[in-house]
């Protein structure tokens, strides 16, 4: 019974994730004005990337090679310091069914109809890089104490953020399928809770308070901004007007604010697991 309560709040948190994908996908992918408001950003940062371009190039060159060994090598030592090799399995095989999930509902599940707004271009739905980058920031997390939990998401969510942003600054992806390479990621977290719940591993006592308000706060300022960005985007597409720099703000604002909630949310949810 006990196991249960403790992995009801996982079970919502998969729930939820797994709801706000679907919608990600029936706004931005399905609907002609979600393709439209989403080609605008991604039109917004060919035109207003900069100097950025030059990070992003090198970053995603080398954010495989980060992801994996960097990750690998921080997991190696965490494990071999608190001997958690049941979370370590745990935490990898999240990792692992959130890349594999992410190929396949991107090329074989997931379809993007041709609605006239692009050059009609094949699913990009969820964003494989950003996938990549947040599945070694869980990994990490999960196998982190509960001390130092609170660092490795703020530090893991700069990562998973910078990956995605930057794969909208080098046109490999638009805002949506960053997002919703967040949202795989996230939800596959939520499972490795529910396993760890239920495989009832000794709970940190007590539980460890979050320190991450700041971050929410800057998530939800963010928020705001890509809402209001996506309004201005919206009635400009009526009107016959365009505002890229609004709209290219506007879904960097989201890739922001969905790996900072994420991420304090995340850490909420695991206070009570040691």
């Amino acid at each position: 019974m006990r196991s249960s309560l403790r992995a009801l709040p996982f079970l919502w948190g998969a729930l939820v994730s797994a709801a706000l994908f679907v919608a990600v996908y029936l706004v931005f992918v399905r609907s002609y004005i979600g393709q439209v408001i989403d080609e605008r950003a991604f039109a917004g940062a060919d035109v207003w990337k900069g100097g950025v371009i030059e990070f992003a190039h090198t970053f995603l060159n080398a954010l495989p090679v980060a992801s994996v060994v960097i990750g690998a090598i921080v997991a190696v030592v965490i494990v071999l310091v608190r001997r958690n090799w049941l979370v370590f399995a745990v935490a990898v095989g999240a990792a692992v069914g959130a890349n594999v999930s992410t190929q396949v509902l991107k090329y074989t599940i997931l379809s993007r109809p041709e609605k006239g707004v692009d050059a009609g271009l094949a699913n990009s739905l969820p964003s494989g890089h950003t996938a990549v980058a947040a599945s070694a920031a869980l990994v990490v997390f999960l196998l982190a104490s509960p001390r130092f939990r609170p660092l490795a998401a703020v530090v893991g969510s700069i990562f998973a953020i910078a990956a995605g942003a930057s794969t909208l600054v080098e046109q490999w992806h638009r805002p949506s399928d960053v997002v919703a390479g967040m949202l795989v990621v996230a939800f596959w977290g939520c499972i490795a809770g529910i396993v760890l719940a239920w495989l009832r591993l000794p709970g940190a006592e007590p539980p460890v308070r979050s320190k991450l308000w700041p971050l929410i706060w800057v998530g939800v300022v963010c928020l705001v901004g890509s809402v209001v960005a996506l309004l201005v985007t919206y009635f400009s597409t009526q009107s016959g007007t365009e505002h890229l720099f609004i709209a290219y703000a506007g879904g960097v604002a989201a890739i922001v604010a969905t790996g900072f909630v994420l991420a304090a949310l995340g850490n909420r949810l695991y206070r009570r697991l040691a």
